[in-house]
Order: structure tokens, then sequence, then C-alpha cells
């Protein structure tokens, strides 16, 4: 949708340094943006891109040794940098608001939730303590926040993330800002919990008329939410259009590489993931022709050295080879899943329960039982992919951690290889890592900072004593062979890697004891699509050529219809339902599971979700789980039979629903 009048916000020429210890980091050059009034603006691109640097140079809040050396920025008219410091602090403070990626980290875990909305009021405006709650317990209300005159007194580690991420909206908007930047506000969400999120800053926009620019590296999101995208790459705008006409016929190489990259994007048969090659420039260092060039396969001599700028009224792009061919993103058929013989199963989880206390959380003794998983059943044959998504707090991680061995079941079996690792001690449990790894989402965390990676490889066959010194090293190598990195990286500690690369070297690690099955806790949730690609493809010629068996946890629909051969959808510690990963995504039999397809952000901006679908309330609580079907409490279709708890049942493709959906159609 084309929005008409002046910008809002206009920015020309906006260049933006870093300077470091080893140099200077030239983050934005000559960046040209705008954005109107009631308007959004996607910005998209890999990490490192500029699309944040962008942002924080408009709201001056650039890191340590970071300013802007170049260009206007405008707003209304008046150029920030050049505007007195009591008004730029009026400007920034009451007219613009942000929300931060991480909401966590966002909000003071001393204050409560109620002064830190209120505060932007009593700083800027002089606004009563009274006065000042009032309002907060109202925009807390409009965001959609449950119960906000009660919620204003809790801290943000009582909250949840879709809660704390309400939160950091309201914060922006009790001044009533005219613009509002979204720095990828719903990355760590679950899907169900970010469609609300996209749904209540587009109600807000519209309710406020202000402006939004939203970032974010999902094209989904992006197709969905804005009216103009600005794809940005080392630091540059390369292509800028209107959402339809840019999803429609990209033009820059680079814009057709990140949609091919997608899911989604994977072809019938032995498709694989189109991963762009190399990684983006070092800005620190100077750059000749097209940054995109040594990426790019269409690449020539002229486009080495020749500066190409942005140009086209309307579609403007940066390409000396643009793309002639619209780009088709059509819903992926998985990859090829050959037939297998029967076999026994590497892994067979039966009745998996696992119960905490809720004493341990920090609330008082005997306030109960925090029902994590509750009679969990399924199998994975060598050679297998099994997906298990759903919303956070549902018990994925949970299942993924006591099938790893690292924590006891309350009850159930877990039979990994013929042995029940559910009655082994300790030390027993300990030898079985040799079979079963556990693959984290977040690698960096998982590593010990203070260790080289030759050591991070080596510590597991240590640890379970295999091989002697020259062996191991020799295992090492073979590992980063294996996972595709240069034998230099032995020298290297873990904060000198990218966010890919870490994982490579995760997945190295959960290599190098040649299990047999590898638990993938979100392995490419936080990655941009073009380096989640190389991962996943990765993982699949990994596992065809080790034989590997995987269970791949995960909240995103795509990725897991990519990677498995069946899904298992868990809901509050329940799976309910389980079938071949065609059937599931294509013809789900669950209410909860269509909702969750419904949920995923489409790169297709012609896609309109039903309202009907959209899953509301927050998720009910662990510590008192509905009776019945624990879905009843938020089922569109629920009626009084529900109270009574269904079983999995259906063959091949189970379900466990009172009305499943294919009967309903019928």
């Amino acid at each position: 949708m084309e929005v008409p009048g002046e910008p809002l916000l206009r920015l020309r020429g906006l260049s933006t340094d870093i300077a470091l210890r080893r140099g200077t980091v030239h983050a934005l050059d000559q960046v040209d943006l705008e954005v109107r009034q009631g308007e959004t603006l996607g910005i998209v691109g890999e990490s490192g891109s500029g699309k944040t640097m962008t942002v924080l140079s408009i709201m001056g809040l650039l890191p340590p040794g970071g300013s802007v050396v170049g260009g206007e920025i405008l707003f209304d008219g008046r150029d920030l940098r050049t505007m007195p410091a009591p008004e730029l602090r009026r400007v920034r403070g009451v007219e613009m608001g942000m929300v931060f990626q991480d909401p966590l980290t966002s909000l003071n875990p001393t204050m409560r939730i109620g002064a830190q909305v209120a505060e932007p009021l009593r700083v800027h405006q002089g606004v009563g303590k009274a006065e000042a709650r009032e309002r907060a317990v109202e925009i807390l209300r409009r965001v959609g926040m449950p119960r906000p005159d009660k919620i204003v007194d809790d801290y943000p580690h009582q909250l949840s993330g879709g809660m704390r991420q309400r939160v950091v909206i309201a914060m922006a908007l009790i001044r009533s800002p005219r613009l509002l930047i979204a720095d990828e506000p719903t990355t760590a969400l679950d899907v169900t919990t970010q469609r609300q999120i996209l749904e209540l800053i587009d109600d807000l926009r519209e309710e406020f008329k202000m402006a939004v620019i939203l970032v974010t590296h999902d094209l989904g999101v992006i197709a969905g939410r804005a009216d103009r995208v600005a794809v940005m790459y080392a630091g540059r705008v390369v292509e800028t259009a209107t959402t339809a006409e840019l999803f429609r016929a990209p033009r820059h190489r680079y814009t057709e590489a990140l949609m091919r990259a997608l899911p989604e994007s994977a072809h019938d048969g032995d498709g694989r993931l189109y991963s762009i090659p190399g990684l983006p420039p070092d800005l620190s260092r100077p750059l000749t022709g097209c940054r995109f060039a040594p990426r790019c396969r269409f690449a020539t001599d002229e486009c080495r050295t020749t500066d190409v700028r942005l140009t086209g009224d309307g579609h403007a792009f940066a390409c000396l080879h643009p793309v002639t061919e619209p780009v088709t993103i059509a819903a992926s058929a998985g990859h090829a899943r050959a037939a297998t013989a029967p076999a026994e199963p590497i892994l067979s989880v039966r009745d998996l329960v696992k119960e905490y206390d809720a004493g341990g959380a920090g609330l008082r003794k005997g306030a109960g039982r925090v029902s994590a998983v509750a009679g969990v059943s399924f199998e994975v044959k060598p050679g297998e992919t099994l997906g298990i998504v759903g919303e956070s707090g549902c018990g994925k991680s949970t299942v993924g951690r006591l099938v790893a061995g690292l924590e006891t079941p309350t009850g159930g079996r877990i039979v990994v290889d013929g042995t029940d690792i559910a009655g082994l001690d300790r030390r027993e449990r300990h030898r079985m890592h040799r079979k079963v790894q556990l693959m984290f989402q977040d690698s960096y965390a998982a590593m010990n900072p203070r260790m080289r990676v030759d050591s991070i490889l080596t510590e597991p066959l240590e640890i379970q004593q295999v091989g002697d010194a020259a062996a191991r090293r020799a295992r090492v190598s073979e590992l980063l062979d294996q996972v595709g990195l240069p034998r230099r990286a032995l020298e290297r500690y873990p904060h000198e890697f990218s966010g890919g690369q870490l994982q490579r070297i995760g997945l190295a690690r959960s290599l190098a004891l040649r299990p047999r099955l590898i638990v993938a806790d979100e392995p490419v949730s936080a990655l941009d699509v073009s380096v989640q690609a190389q991962v996943l493809n990765l993982m699949r010629d990994l596992q065809g050529e080790l034989g590997l068996s995987y269970v791949f946890i995960s909240h995103d629909l795509s990725v897991v219809d990519y990677m498995a051969d069946r899904i298992g959808v868990m809901y509050l510690g329940k799976l309910v339902e389980v079938g071949p990963a065609h059937q599931v995504v294509r013809a789900p039999r669950h209410p909860y599971t269509q909702a969750l397809l419904d949920a995923v952000p489409s790169p297709d901006p012609g896609h309109t979700p039903s309202p009907d679908t959209t899953i509301r309330g927050e998720l009910p609580s662990a510590l008192n789980p509905p009776t019945g079907c624990r879905f009843r409490t938020r089922c569109p279709l629920a009626q009084d039979v529900c109270a009574t708890e269904p079983v999995l049942e259906g063959g091949p493709h189970q379900v466990a629903c009172h009305f499943p959906l294919r009967e309903v159609a019928d």
C-alpha cells in the first residue's frame, strides 16, 4: 500500500562508523530511507547488514565508539543531527518509541512492571506517581495484557516471553509516539505468540496513526506486515519497493538469494535449500565494486570494479545483472523420504512423565507440582528424523533433555538402542552419552568461552576415554572436515566465530563420540535464513553419510517440514498429534496443529491467515493444567465432552481430539 503525504522520517546519505581498537568499521554507507505516517517500512537482511545499526543511529543509541559521520536524519522536516540537545531528548523520548529484540534484557529485573512502563511519563512529562500507575494499567490493557491491574505489581521474571514483549511495547507506546521502531520484536517467540504480537503492532499502528519501522531477518514477517521493504547488505540499501512488488519480482541478486534460501523454496524430491556461499564483507576494510559480488553466482568483472548505487523510481535496486524472472515461493514438499525396511527403533519412549516441585521455582513449599511432560510416547527408527513442535512451555525441550539423559524422568521408559536409560544411575547414564548427544539452541552459551575449539572438541573424547592423544587429534580433524570448517579454527575461541560457524562447532562436538541419535533443540532458530539453509543442508548430509537419527525440536513448522520424516505436536506436556510430516503439515487433524500452521508467517504478501484459527490467550499454567483435553480452554471446537481426556489414536497419523478436523470437514 502506498501511503500518501510527506515522509515523517527521511534518511539522506546516512553514514555511521564504529571506532574499534583494530580500526574503524564503516557500518552504514550513504543510506537513504523514508517512512510516512501510518505506514510500515520493513528492513530485512542478514546479520551485519546494517539494519539494526540504522535504527540505533536514528534513536541515538549507538554502541561505544559509534557515531553518525554523514548525512541527515530528518524527522518531520527537522534534522536530528543539528537539533539542540534538550529538544533532541524530547523528540526521541516522546515522539519516538523503540521495541528491542530481547524484552528480558530491556527490562530492569529489580523494578516492578508498572514502574517501568510509567517511567517515561514521569521522566519526560512530570506525571505524578498515582496518575502514572493508572495510565500504565490502561496502556497494558490496550496491548492485550491479561489482568493489567495485577501485572503492574509483578517483576519481569514472573512473566512469559509474550507478556514481556507486550510490556516493552506498552513502554514504547505510553507516550503516544509518532514513530515506532520494532527491532526483531518476535525472533525469540513461538509462532502463535509471534502472530499475536505482530497483529498487536498492526492494530496499534492504525489506532495511533503511527509510522512503523519493522526490522527483521524473517521474510515471512515482512511479507505479511510491511507496506514497503528495504533490503540491506553490507551497510547499504540494495533494493527498495512496495512489499507486493518486491516479492512478485525481486530485482537484486541478493534479494533473490534470500528468497531461494527459505525452507518453503525447497522443491520436490531430493531438494536442497539454496545457501548463499561465503560471508558478508569486512566493513573495516576498503571495498570496491558491488559488495555482494564475491558471493553472487552472476557476478562479472564489471560487478567487481563498478560501485553500483540505487537507481529507479518506486522499485529501486543496485545491481548490474538484475533478476528478470519471477521468484516462485511455494509450499515445500519436504525432502525425499525413502521407504525403509522395518527395523527396531533406536529410541522408544513410553508413558514419559516429568514433574517438578513448584517450590523449587521460588514458590512456597508444597505449592504443587509442575506437569512438564505428561504421558508422552513415541519412537524413532535408525536414520529417521522425528520433529517435535509446539509453543514455548509445551514441554518439547524437556523431552529433549530427558532423552539426552540430562534429566531424570518422574515416570515412564526411555529405551535407547535396547537400554532403558530412565532406570540407570548417573554413571551409567553418563556412558550412554556415546549413543545420544544434544545439540543446543545457543551454541555459544553451551561452550566454555575460555577454551579454544581444539579443547572443546577434544573434551568429550577425553571424558569418555576414547583413544590416545594422537587418535583424538585425528578425530578432531575429521570432525572439522565433516562440518566444513578449516583447521585453523582449532586455535580460535568461541567469540571469534559467527552464529552459523558456532552451530557447526556445536554439531561437530555432538558428533565427536559417533552417536546414533542427536537431539537438536532449536538448532537454527536464531540464525539468518541464509545461514539456516547451510546448517540444515549440513545436518541432512551428515544424516545420510553417518546414518544418524534426529529428534529435531523447533517452533518453526516450515523448518520441521523440511527436515522431518514424522512430526509430533506437543501442547502443555502432551502429544496431541503424530504422523508423517507431509500429512501433519498439509492435512492436520488437531485444531492446535492447524492454529500453529496458520500462525507461521508466510513469504507471500497475498496470504491472509484466518482469524478463526488464531489461538487466543496465554498458555495455561502447567502447575494446574485443565482437566481432560488440555487445549480445550483455547479451542474453538471445544464442547462439554472435551472435559474427558482424549486418546492418541488413528494408525500412522494419530490425533488426540474428540473432534478431529478431518471428521469435522467430512
